[in-house]
């Protein structure tokens, strides 16, 4: 696994015996720009390819689970629109998931965070506000948006989130550090969607039970019709696979509250 802490260093080292040979040997300007490219390009990939855990460590999936269970999860709720939808159809096959919520939409709208919660699914941190530019934030902005999501969620349910999933899927040492600091599980994904693209229904349904197997996490969002659409397709087809979702916290075997 390439990961951060390995790749800085080994940098450092490899443009210091640059250094060092350079005054015993012609080296070309494009050696430096060659391991400078190198590194900002691996910087930028594991800083938005979660699966990497190239700045902090994400579960996955849990291929280990005896069961025959899959987590299915939502990101970017709730919505007063999809999410009660999502909810009926959870409900109709018996399913479980976990919801993922934006704080300010849980202020928005407690009685679907009630519902969520009375219907025997998990709620995560997806930040208060997910601004296109979180990435950029520094560890005090990341620090606010954590923590003014957990506290907004135990104000209205009285459980303080212990799971995170990073908005965009985004990972930084910013990010690392709150993480760390509040002690939480950053919770990533191995089947991903992208039903956010303009990919047809069609399209993202089969992109999801082509790779799905036991122990997978998907990564689903319950904001749009087409998401819905995918999700009754996709619940059908658990069950003609024999496949049960459950709860992240329950297929990973973790707490999902403090």
């Amino acid at each position: 696994m390439i990961r951060r802490r390995v790749i800085y260093p080994t940098t450092v080292v490899l443009l210091v015996a640059l250094i060092v040979l350079d005054s015993f040997y012609a080296i070309g300007w494009y050696w430096y720009a060659l391991i400078v490219i190198a590194w900002f390009l691996v910087t930028l990939s594991g800083s938005f390819f979660i699966q990497w855990n190239f700045h902090l460590t994400s579960y996955h999936s849990n291929k280990k689970t005896p069961h025959d269970w899959v987590a299915i999860t939502f990101d970017d709720g709730p919505d007063p629109e999809f999410t009660p939808q999502v909810l009926d159809l959870l409900k109709k096959y018996s399913a479980k998931a976990t919801f993922f919520c934006i704080g300010e939409k849980i202020e928005a709208h407690p009685s679907i965070l009630e519902r969520i919660i009375d219907e025997g699914h998990t709620i995560g941190n997806h930040t208060f506000t997910h601004s296109r530019s979180f990435g950029f934030f520094g560890v005090e902005e990341v620090k606010n948006e954590l923590q003014k999501a957990k506290e907004t969620v135990q104000r209205l349910s009285g459980r303080k989130m212990d799971l995170y999933r990073p908005a965009f899927g985004v990972t930084n040492p910013s990010i690392e550090k709150v993480v760390e600091e509040l002690q939480l599980k950053s919770i990533g994904w191995n089947v991903r969607s992208l039903d956010t693209t303009p990919r047809s229904e069609n399209m993202v349904y089969n992109r999801i039970v082509s790779k799905v197997a036991k122990g997978d996490i998907i990564l689903l969002h319950d904001t749009s019709s087409k998401s819905i659409a995918v999700l009754e397709r996709l619940l059908v087809f658990l069950k003609d696979k024999k496949l049960q979702s459950v709860t992240v916290d329950q297929l990973l075997e973790i707490r999902a509250y403090v």
